[in-house]
């Protein structure tokens, strides 16, 4: 009997409405942990080289993490795994709230999807057998509503992942929603689903997860929760919480950004989300300005950012809300009376950043209403807001002018235009079809010079967090196998928590901050455990949160004797593998170069950031000698493959064997 996972995926195909299930060696869970993981190993194996993301034979992957659906704290996650449209790279993208859970419930420890169908379908999966259903009915409908009418008919207890326009129409900055809108962003995934014709994903399981040693597992959960879930803070913490947007000139001086001790951070996140960082990133120098070229402090000053804090956001709370065994439940639903808006997800940071100081746009009416729009299409907001910013400078540059626009005046913070942008994008109308596909493409397609301002790697927009504030965020965003995302490892990304307490058995090398030997080190090690923690199902956040019992959990979850030698390995076999993908589909990845403005060249010459400059080549190649990658052209070497068992990915890399 298996423990901790099923032990089978099902396989189905909309170009000949079958279903398969196939049964997974429990090897092959402890080599790649599970979760994305197993999804990594299943692509690779089964889609064929040079696959086009909207071929028959490309694969939409979905996968819990390996502790998803069991009471393990923070790990309601689930991976969506694929070939970017947008890239042509390793694609995924991670979301939370109930859905991944609901996989496991059906029995599965993941869902792969090939094939096209020749109309709309959705795909229903209860305790009866799979069914392929006609989903004419739902397509056209926004996310909301298509959940809405499902569970009408369906019954309430079912789950959804659906597209909404964007995915329909085959935006590749779109992505796939569940819970309402909570979305699985990056990657343009949502466009492999509309490619197929599939509407939705419904599930109703009841099965539940077996585990070895439930005594011991629940006992592990109940003290990492009882220290975890954040108590009462009381009035006078909570004034100081509140009070955090109005410390962000002071917090700008100090040089201290959003970190700190677990019980705080636990605390910062459980009343205000990541909308925490929104005055404070845009005073510091985190947040991106007027499309990677102003500084927060003068071209968006605190007078505008305040505009945008937590606490004006919060003032529409009506309601906490948290992915499922989550003990922190950051999130919060939004009624906002003066949009006739009963209930929206609160926005995210990045969404805020994006049409906000990205945009010099301080109206912050405007941003939740985008954030519903964005939420309802299921597009990703970090890639429509920054695509919005490079129309903006082409509009600014006379590249673009109000014939390409249909009349809109694209001004900086012009909320009014940025709203009807937005719907463009969504609808692919007028210049929107031209831009639903990223700023990469619309460059290419506008030409005029107009590709200085589309600020991606590889045409995945550059997320909201700045590299020459966040040092090793450069490296990722420029070498990361899904490249241009900060949900990638980074170590100093990863080290706004206290890392070296997150895991008793993970340790960093001494001093790492002050040599770049060391610090290439640890970034491997944040490679690997990067790994495990998608892999299991993990919020990104929990190494924020204190010490976490993972090991112990999967122990007693399965029945492994795990240790943290074994899960690291496991995460450098996945990375690896993901690096292979991109080799073998023609990426040269270790060519690739982030624009001037992302990495401080030429550097400010004032503000939070003056005379930063970040040099991010060097550090692959070494880091690269780390990995056992050849520095040159990051080929995983022979040795390594070898090493790490991956003998079957050796055919495609190199021809002589």
């Amino acid at each position: 009997m298996n423990y901790g996972f099923f032990g089978k995926v099902l396989w189905i195909d909309l170009s000949t409405e079958t279903f398969r299930e196939e049964n997974i060696p429990e090897i092959i869970y402890r080599s790649y942990i599970g979760g994305y993981g197993l999804g990594c190993e299943l692509l690779y194996k089964n889609m064929p080289a040079d696959t086009s993301s909207f071929d028959e034979d490309s694969i939409l992957g979905f996968f819990p993490g390996l502790l998803t659906g069991t009471a393990a704290p923070l790990t309601g996650r689930y991976m969506v795994v694929g070939k970017s449209p947008l890239t042509n790279t390793w694609g995924d993208a991670n979301a939370g709230g109930t859905f991944g859970p609901a996989i496991k419930r059906c029995g599965y420890d993941g869902l792969l999807i090939k094939g096209i169908s020749n109309s709309p379908k959705i795909i229903v999966l209860k305790d009866t057998k799979p069914q392929i259903l006609d989903g004419n009915k739902y397509w056209g409908k926004d996310v909301v509503n298509t959940e809405k009418l499902i569970k009408e008919e369906f019954g309430p207890g079912i789950h959804t992942a659906s597209i909404g326009t964007a995915g329909e129409k085959l935006s590749k900055i779109s992505g796939i929603a569940n819970d309402n809108g909570r979305i699985a962003a990056r990657s343009g995934l949502g466009a492999i689903m509309g490619s197929k014709n599939l509407k939705c994903l419904i599930l109703n399981g009841k099965k539940k997860v077996p585990i070895y040693d439930k005594s011991k597992f629940m006992d592990l959960v109940k003290r990492y929760n009882k220290n975890a879930i954040p108590k009462d803070p009381g009035l006078t913490m909570k004034y100081v919480l509140y009070q955090l947007p109005n410390m962000a000139k002071i917090l700008r001086k100090l040089k201290i950004g959003m970190s700190g001790p677990a019980t705080i951070i636990r605390s910062v996140y459980r009343h205000l989300g990541t909308i925490a960082g929104n005055t404070i990133a845009a005073e510091n120098g985190d947040t991106p300005i007027k499309n990677w070229n102003g500084i927060g402090m003068y071209d968006f000053p605190f007078e505008k950012s305040i505009k945008l804090s937590s606490t004006n956001i919060i003032n529409y709370k009506i309601r906490d809300y948290g992915c499922y065994s989550c003990p922190i439940q950051c999130g919060a639903l939004l009624k906002v009376p003066e949009l006739d808006i009963e209930e929206i997800h609160q926005p995210e940071y990045e969404t805020c950043a994006a049409f906000g100081p990205f945009l010099l746009n301080d109206d912050l009416l405007s941003i939740l209403k985008i954030n519903d729009l964005c939420n309802r299409a299921a597009i990703d907001t970090i890639s429509t807001g920054a695509t919005i910013g490079f129309a903006i400078e082409c509009f600014e540059k006379g590249i673009l002018t109000k014939k390409d626009t249909g009349g809109l005046e694209l001004n900086w913070g012009n909320a009014e235009s940025i709203i009807s942008l937005t719907k463009k994008i969504i609808n692919r109308e007028g210049i929107g079809d031209l831009l639903a596909d990223g700023s990469k493409s619309a460059s290419e397609k506008i030409g005029l010079g107009s590709e200085k301002y589309a600020i991606t790697s590889l045409g995945s927009e550059i997320p909201m967090h700045n590299p020459r504030a966040i040092e090793s965020l450069a490296f990722s965003y420029a070498y990361d196998p899904t490249p241009g995302r900060h949900t990638t490892a980074s170590i100093d990304f990863f080290d706004i928590g206290n890392m070296n307490t997150f895991i008793k058995q993970l340790k960093f090398p001494f001093g790492w901050k002050r040599s770049s030997k060391r610090k290439q080190r640890a970034q491997k090690k944040v490679t690997s455990i990067h790994q495990v923690i998608s892999c299991l199902g993990l919020c990104m956040f929990s190494s924020q949160f204190g010490r976490y019992p993972l090991i112990e959990l999967i122990n007693s979850l399965t029945g492994w004797n795990s240790d943290i030698s074994e899960l690291e390995t496991a995460g450098i076999r996945i990375q690896t593998l993901r690096q292979a993908f991109n080799i073998r589909e023609g990426i040269k990845i270790h060519k690739n170069e982030l624009n001037g403005r992302v990495i401080g060249n030429p550097p400010d010459t004032k503000g939070p950031n003056k005379g930063v400059t970040i040099e991010y080549k060097n550090f692959y190649k070494l880091y690269c000698q780390e990995m056992g990658w050849n520095s040159e052209n990051g080929y995983p070497s022979k040795k390594t493959l070898q090493k790490l068992d991956m003998n079957y990915v050796m055919d495609d890399l190199y021809e002589d064997i």
